[in-house]
C-alpha cells in the first residue's frame, strides 16, 4: 500500500551543465528514516541538497507505518519480520508492481541498497526504460556473515533469492582476495558485483571500497564521490571552538554505530577498560546491546555511558562535548557518515582501520598501531597526554569542514545521472 498518492510527473529531456533544470530523482532504499544509520543519513543528505537546488527527490522505502512526508512512499513491508530492526519489504513482486506504477515521469533511479526494496527497482526501471544509478554503501559479506542466523544457510538463499529477483547469472570473482577466500563472503560478493553490472552507473563513496569493486569484476561505469553533510546538519553545529583537553581532566570519548559485532563494540570496551584515564560515551543500538551493557557495567561506574539509540541532533550534541572519537570498526566501513559529523564537529578521530582515513584531514586523525584494543587503548593514553595534539587534530578538522559538505559534491552527483539518462539514450 502506498502511503501518499501523487499527480503523475511529465517527461523532460536530457539535463545539459551545468544542470539548471530542475531533475527527477527516485531514490529506492531497503531502510530509511525514522530508522538510524549510515544509508539513511547518506540518503537525508542528498535528498535535502538536490531538493534546495531545485530538483524533485522522492524516497521510495518499507516503512513501519505510512510517513506522513508525502515525498517519501512506503512500499509494501512485511507485517512481523525485521531482521535487525529494520522494516522488510516485502513481497518483491508487490514491490515491483508499486514501483512500475510510481516512477513514471521519474528521470533517474538512484538505488542505495541491495535486498528486496533494490531488487524491485531494477526489475521496475528494465520495465520502464529509467537509467538506474547504484550507490554501494558497504560491504555485505562482513554484515551477512556477523549478523545473520546460520550464514552459511541463510547467505546461500539469499544469494539464490537475489539471482531470481534479478535476472543475473552469477558474476564472476577473485576468490584469491583475502576478503574473499570463505565461501558465504563469495556468495555475497558475486551479489554485489552482479547487481553493480546490472546499474547504468555505480557510486562507491570511497576509493578503498572502489578498489575492491573493480578487482572484483565490476566495469560498469564508476565514480568515486563522497556522501557528504546536508546545509541543516552543519548549520546545526555551527562554528565548533577547537577542542582543549585542560591538564587532569579525563579524556572524554564518543563511540557511535550499530550495537553489532561487525563494528565491534566490544573491543573499543576492552581499550576502554584499559585506559583508566578516560570516560566514553556509546551511542547506537544493535544486536549486540545487551552484551555491550554488561560488559561497560563491568569497567566501572561512571566509566562508559551506554545510551543507546539516538536521533542525530543528540549525535551531534555529544559530539561537542567529547575530545574524541573511535571508530572500532575494521575491514567493514565503506565511509562511515559519523566520520563526516565528526569533521563537521571538530571532533578529533582515533582509527583502527586505516581505510577510513581517507575520509579525514590529514591531522585530524590517529590510526591505532594495531586494530585490538591493545592498539586503541594506546592511542587513547597517547592522546590523553597530549592536549596541545587534541587542539591541532581538532582545529584541522574545523579546517576540512566545507570538503565533507553535500553542497561541494552535489554537481559531481548531478554530472553521473546526467551519464546515467545519456547512456541509457543510446542503448
Amino acid at each position: 500500500m502506498l502511503g501518499h498518492a501523487r499527480a503523475r510527473l511529465p517527461r523532460r529531456p536530457a539535463l545539459t551543465p551545468p544542470y539548471s533544470g530542475s531533475v527527477r530523482i527516485a531514490m529506492v532504499t531497503d531502510y530509511y528514516l525514522p530508522t538510524l544509520g549510515g544509508v539513511q543519513t547518506a540518503i537525508k543528505a542528498h535528498r535535502e541538497e538536490l531538493v534546495r537546488a531545485g530538483h524533485h527527490v522522492t524516497v521510495f522505502a518499507p516503512l513501519a507505518a505510512p510517513s506522513p512526508d508525502a515525498a517519501t512512499v512506503r512500499l509494501p513491508t512485511a507485517r512481523r519480520f525485521a531482521p535487525d530492526g529494520y522494516p522488510f519489504t516485502w513481497t518483491l513482486r508487490a514491490a515491483t508492481a508499486v514501483l512500475e506504477q510510481e516512477l513514471v515521469g521519474f528521470d533517474v533511479a538512484h538505488v542505495h541498497t541491495e535486498m528486496f526494496a533494490a531488487l524491485a527497482a531494477y526489475r521496475a526501471t528494465r520495465a520502464r526504460g529509467i537509467p538506474l544509478v547504484q550507490t554501494m554503501h558497504g560491504r555485505i559479506d562482513v554484515y551477512t556473515r556477523s549478523v545473520l542466523p546460520l550464514p552459511a544457510v541463510t547467505t546461500a538463499v539469499l544469494a539464490a533469492m537475489h539471482r531470481r529477483g534479478l535476472g543475473a547469472a552469477d558474476a564472476r570473482i577473485d576468490p584469491t582476495a583475502h576478503y574473499a577466500r570463505t565461501r558465504t563472503a563469495q556468495r555475497m560478493w558475486r551479489l554485489m558485483v552482479g547487481q553493480a553490472q546490472q546499474a547504468d552507473h555505480v557510486i562507491v563513496p570511497s576509493e578503498h571500497f572502489a578498489g575492491k569493486l573493480r578487482a572484483q569484476g565490476v566495469r560498469t561505469p564508476l565514480t568515486v564521490l563522497s556522501n557528504g553533510l546536508e546545509s541543516s546538519v552543519l548549520a546545526a553545529i555551527g562554528q565548533p571552538p577547537p577542542r582543549h583537553l585542560s591538564a587532569g581532566e579525563p579524556l572524554r570519548v564518543l563511540w557511535c554505530g550499530r550495537l553489532s559485532p561487525e563494528k565491534r563494540p566490544e573491543v573499543f570496551l576492552d581499550a576502554m577498560a584499559r585506559t583508566p584515564g578516560a570516560t566514553a560515551v556509546m551511542l547506537g543500538d544493535g544486536i549486540s546491546r545487551a552484551a555491550v551493557a554488561r560488559r561497560a557495567a563491568a569497567i566501572g561506574k561512571g566509566r562508559v555511558d551506554v545510551r543507546g539509540s539516538v536521533p542525530q541532533h543528540e549525535v551531534l550534541s555529544a559530539m561537542q562535548d567529547a575530545h574524541v572519537l573511535v571508530s572500532s570498526s575494521w575491514d567493514f566501513d565503506n565511509q562511515p557518515m559519523v566520520l563526516l559529523e565528526a569533521v563537521a564537529a571538530g571532533l578529533p578521530v582515533i582509527l583502527a582501520d586505516p581505510d577510513l582515513a581517507e575520509a579525514l584531514p590529514p591531522d585530524g586523525y590517529l590510526v591505532a598501531a594495531s586494530p585490538d584494543a591493545e592498539g586503541l587503548s594506546a592511542a587513547l593514553t597517547a592522546l590523553a597526554g597530549a592536549p596541545e595534539h587534541v587542539a591541532r587534530m581538532s582545529a584541522a578538522a574545523i579546517a576540512h569542514r566545507p570538503q565533507v559538505a553535500q553542497s561541494t559534491h552535489r554537481d559531481r552527483l548531478l554530472a553521473v545521472y546526467d551519464a546515467a539518462i545519456s547512456a541509457r539514450r543510446v542503448r
